[in-house]
């Protein structure tokens, strides 16, 4: 439950910081956007610790599949626009191939 919980915030807090560069330099929002946004980046790399690996590496290839469908989710929930099936396809198989990566057998 830990790493599921560490993931998601880390996910949240990676796009919501990614996001608020995106509003400065492509909506045209104020520069004050910045700081709340590295605040954010930082949370999500702190994050990311939290997760109960012994390799940065494989938890940072597992978390991708977890960006990827929270990403989905923001294109849907905070920018409005209706995911395709493509969309849901291709976050469906990361989140097989980040299960194959955190949960595989390791000998």
């Amino acid at each position: 439950m830990q790493t599921f919980l560490a993931y998601a915030g880390a996910a949240l807090a990676e796009i919501a910081g990614c996001f608020a560069f995106w509003a400065w330099l492509r909506l045209g929002r104020t520069m004050w956007w910045v700081a709340p946004g590295m605040v954010s980046l930082g949370l999500f790399a702190y994050l990311l610790t939290l997760v109960d690996s012994e390799a940065a590496g494989r938890t940072y290839a597992a978390y991708g599949g977890v960006y990827i469908a929270a990403s989905i989710l923001w294109l849907w929930l905070a920018e409005g626009h209706q995911p395709d099936r493509w969309d849901l396809s291709g976050a469906a198989i990361c989140l097989a191939g980040m299960g194959v990566i955190l949960f595989g057998p390791r000998g």
